[in-house]
């Protein structure tokens, strides 16, 4: 009782806010000493000490009948985590758990090792492990497809999860997998674009030593915390006398738009305009627990905490002027900032009002608790929701220097129901942008036990020059649990990226791709023969 906690607008945070990285320092010398305590990494320390995301090596092994049905995939996957655990077992869990893909197979057997080194520790960040075992699969997904003389794309159709399928870890799917019609619209686009073949490398015109071609790739993950982890958030809804409506829950923004769906959530509850509502948010004085921000699940937790709460204070409210007004409660619409009943529009303020003059505040709370989990190993559901994507790339690739420039992304996800649209496309956006430099251009490096990448200068995150045309497509298959239908996207838009890009760069220069990121000068050498 003696620890408050008040979140602040520090930006994005993509894993790398999980791991303690200081908190507990600060606060221990504040205690101490009875003074404020800052502490502030510079550039070199923040990037010896935060976590990375796991370097991974990776086994495959496909069989498949001569039509394209996937009879067994074997992946082994060992992970450095560095010299500290930090969330090195659940990462490698994760990433080993999607290893053979959205895809269904009869047979499959999986091994993940979470390997201690002398290296910095690696931890969460953004896919949490999927997009290296994505990268993987689907790179195999194409490498089979070419073996069978088959189209990659049907390869894909064919063997695709839905509706009914069973997962590698022994879950049926029962709703909300959207993947084909992701596959549709991505592949319905691409070859608008570029024909009936728009794998097929072509020249740029007048620069001969330019070669185009599209790849594409698939991806999942999960929503929540899931693997048999309790997951619940805490919120609460309250109206005042002005019309306003406040939300409070202690759960952390961290770029990804939460406030505004958590606002959006409440105002279609209770009738009101979205810009009436405000939340607050990460204040331990005044908020509920909300939850950690990740794996994907403030929408989906969250997001039901603020709309049954909503709901619980919509039916207060419709009882009271039930009462008030000596009509039945199911009567009362709330529309517009008003209470309609008999034939009256009643301000919401002035209901609020009411209320309080009753001796009763317009205030509701609700702790949501998502659907049950099972660990790994157990059988069932290990996860309450999943999330699908599928992505198309065209890259251009410079036969003399190597270079790679992506063109253009197609972009499909099923997001269950879009609360936000337009926060949606900011996701999928950047979601594309972060899968481009982990694909081309961002890396760690350390040599000799050295850390060579000991500034922002020695690690390329792309710049706006990077940013290809992007076209993204919503797909909606609403979850029977999420908040209106939603799941989570803050993962799944990175997650094909990767494979879609070294697929294209393949089938423009013939070149299998294995490891990430791309080296251009190899590329180069390769092409040129020295």
């Amino acid at each position: 009782d003696r620890v408050h906690i008040v979140g602040q607008l520090i930006g994005g945070g993509f894993g790398g806010k999980e791991t303690v990285a200081g908190q507990v320092h600060a606060a221990l010398l504040a205690n101490v000493t009875g003074r404020p305590v800052k502490l502030l990494y510079d550039r070199q320390e923040s990037l010896i000490a935060h976590p990375k995301r796991h370097a991974t090596q990776i086994r495959v092994k496909v069989g498949a009948l001569k039509d394209g049905t996937l009879t067994a995939v074997e992946t082994e996957l060992y992970g450095d985590t560095g010299a500290y655990a930090s969330l090195g077992e659940k990462v490698m869990t994760r990433a080993t758990t999607h290893s053979s893909g959205p895809y269904e197979v009869s047979h499959v057997k999986a091994d993940c090792y979470a390997m201690y080194t002398n290296n910095p520790p690696a931890g969460a960040f953004r896919g949490f492990g999927v997009i290296q075992s994505a990268f993987a699969m689907e790179s195999m997904m194409d490498m089979l497809a070419e073996k069978l003389g088959m189209d990659r794309i049907e390869l894909r159709r064919k063997n695709a999860l839905r509706v009914g399928s069973v997962t590698n870890t022994g879950q049926t799917l029962r709703d909300s997998v959207g993947l084909l019609e992701c596959i549709e619209k991505v592949e319905n686009e691409m070859r608008r674009l570029n024909g009936p073949d728009p794998f097929q490398v072509r020249e740029v015109p007048g620069n001969p030593h330019l070669k185009r071609a599209w790849g594409f790739a698939v991806g999942y993950k999960n929503t929540g915390l899931g693997g048999g982890a309790p997951d619940k958030a805490g919120a609460e809804v309250e109206l005042y006398t002005d019309g306003r409506i406040e939300v409070r829950t202690a759960s952390a923004e961290l770029g990804q738009g939460l406030p505004t769906v958590l606002r959006l959530i409440a105002a279609e509850e209770l009738g009101q305009a979205p810009e009436r509502v405000r939340v607050l948010l990460s204040d331990t004085d005044l908020t509920p627990d909300g939850g950690p921000t990740t794996a994907s699940r403030q929408t989906y937790v969250t997001g039901n905490a603020v709309r049954h709460a909503a709901q619980a204070l919509r039916e207060a409210l419709a009882s009271d002027l039930a009462e008030f007004y000596d009509c039945p409660p199911d009567q009362v619409r709330f529309v517009e900032g008003l209470a309609q009943l008999d034939g009256q529009s009643i301000p919401l303020g002035q209901v609020a009002q009411q209320m309080i003059s009753a001796g009763r505040r317009p205030m509701a709370d609700y702790t949501y608790w998502a659907p049950k989990t099972q660990p790994l190993g157990q059988g069932g559901d290990m996860h309450f929701a999943f999330s699908f994507a599928a992505q198309a790339a065209e890259v251009e690739v410079n036969t003399r220097t190597g270079e790679v420039q992506v063109l253009k992304v197609l972009v499909a996800n099923d997001v269950g129901y879009a609360i936000n649209p337009l926060g949606l496309r900011g996701q999928i956006e950047g979601g594309v942008m972060m899968g481009i430099g982990h694909a081309l251009t961002e890396e760690f490096i350390v040599e000799n036990g050295n850390v060579i990448t000991d500034r922002l200068a020695r690690y390329r995150i792309p710049s706006i020059t990077y940013t290809p045309e992007i076209t993204p497509f919503v797909v909606e298959h609403p979850t029977a649990d999420g908040p209106f239908g939603a799941k989570g996207v803050g993962e799944i838009v990175i997650i094909p990226t990767s494979p879609a890009i070294t697929n294209a760069i393949y089938n423009a220069v013939g070149l299998r791709i294995d490891s990430l990121p791309v080296d251009q000068e190899k590329i180069a050498k390769a092409l040129n023969g020295f």
